[in-house]
């Protein structure tokens, strides 16, 4: 039987009709800076990807600047807005955003994974204007920050917020949420790796990071990887069945609580990514888990996939208050195309893992 793989959070599953396009764009060819015809038949392919891009998002295509990855889209919002600003970063955020504002004063989240609004409307009067940078949809746990109302606070205070929606974009609506720039990755909702974009609220000016020959009007500098962008519009252009994915998601939860009593899902009362689930079994690394469920034909991971590969506790569960267990969660995202007996199938690996590793628990304890 072929394995399941059950870590759409680290890269989706290929669309068929990204596959297409990226192909499609490859058999063509061509620089779409060039002006000869070759040149102007990728432009048209070019501007195609980022009018849906633009149609699927709700913005203005010139509002959408394309970029490699959804790590670039976050380093351009924030090195590109941050001159004059004081940074706040959410104590969740991915690492790439992070990185991106390595001086940034942290918000806090609350025990459900949620940011601290009553901290974050305190820190927004403590200094000059602010950039606020917050996703939408936490990486590890799946949980939704309340961005409706951390969107009316900036407003109040003058604040400019950027948010990664790398996460979520393609899976639940990021429309109309406020912010100043999006930051979203082909590769998360169906693409390939390679592409990505920043979507920016109209009429921002935007430092760029990558001068160049004038691409994406001077704000992004470098020939576009025009076969990894015709690839992100077709993927944009496909459905997302939320309520089939959470009712398979919802399904592998009850059946861990049956299994597992002592099994804790992390941001479970708050608003989730259809697909996302966080499981901390206490007392069990995390890394265990994962090797025994790829041995097993199941593939999770034990959080975000952007550390080279590195197996540590996880600074979202530590924010959340886990402490010693957070290193002991396994993330499990389901992907678009997670067939109907998903549940049954992980539930059957993981009864196995649970009596093997609570046997052997048991055994040197004695």
């Amino acid at each position: 039987m072929t394995a399941l793989d059950f870590d759409a959070n680290a890269t989706e599953a290929l669309r068929p009709a990204a596959r297409d396009a990226l192909i499609a764009a490859m058999e063509v060819g061509g620089n779409p800076s060039s002006i000869h015809g070759g040149g102007r038949a990728a432009r048209r392919i070019l501007e195609q990807a980022r009018g849906a891009i633009a149609r699927r998002f709700g913005t203005a295509p010139g509002d959408v600047v394309l970029t490699s990855g959804g790590t670039e889209a976050n380093a351009l919002a924030i090195q590109g807005l941050m001159r004059g600003r004081w940074t706040l970063v959410g104590a969740t955020e991915h690492p790439a955003v992070r990185a991106a504002a390595p001086e940034a004063k942290e918000i806090p989240v609350r025990s459900d994974g949620t940011v601290d609004l009553d901290i974050l409307a305190t820190l927004l009067t403590e200094g000059p204007p602010a950039l606020v940078c917050l996703m939408a949809a936490n990486n590890e746990t799946g949980v939704l920050h309340p961005l409706a109302e951390v969107s009316a606070l900036c407003h109040a205070h003058g604040a400019l917020l950027h948010v990664d929606a790398v996460q979520s974009a393609g899976r639940i609506g990021i429309e109309a949420i406020g912010a100043a720039t999006i930051a979203i990755s082909a590769h998360k909702l169906g693409g390939v790796p390679g592409a990505g974009a920043l979507l920016l609220s109209p009429g921002l000016h935007l430092t760029p990071l990558i001068a160049g020959g004038g691409q994406e009007r001077g704000r992004r500098g470098g020939t576009e990887p025009l076969p990894a962008i015709a690839a992100f519009g077709a993927a944009v252009e496909e459905s997302y069945d939320a309520k089939r994915i959470a009712g398979l998601r919802d399904a592998i939860e009850a059946g861990l609580r049956r299994l597992a009593p002592e099994v804790v899902i992390a941001g479970a009362t708050a608003p989730r990514l259809p697909n996302t689930s966080l499981a901390i079994l206490p007392g069990i690394a995390a890394e265990t888990q994962v090797i025994a469920l790829d041995l097993a034909g199941i593939r999770v991971s034990a959080g975000s996939a952007c550390s080279s590969g590195k197996v540590a506790a996880s600074h979202v569960l530590e924010a959340m208050g886990f402490g010693a267990n957070a290193g002991c969660g396994i993330r499990i995202s389901l992907p678009w195309n997670a067939p109907d007996d998903a549940p049954e199938r992980f539930l059957a690996a993981y009864a196995a893992m649970h009596a093997r590793l609570s046997s052997r628990r048991a055994t040197a304890a004695t």
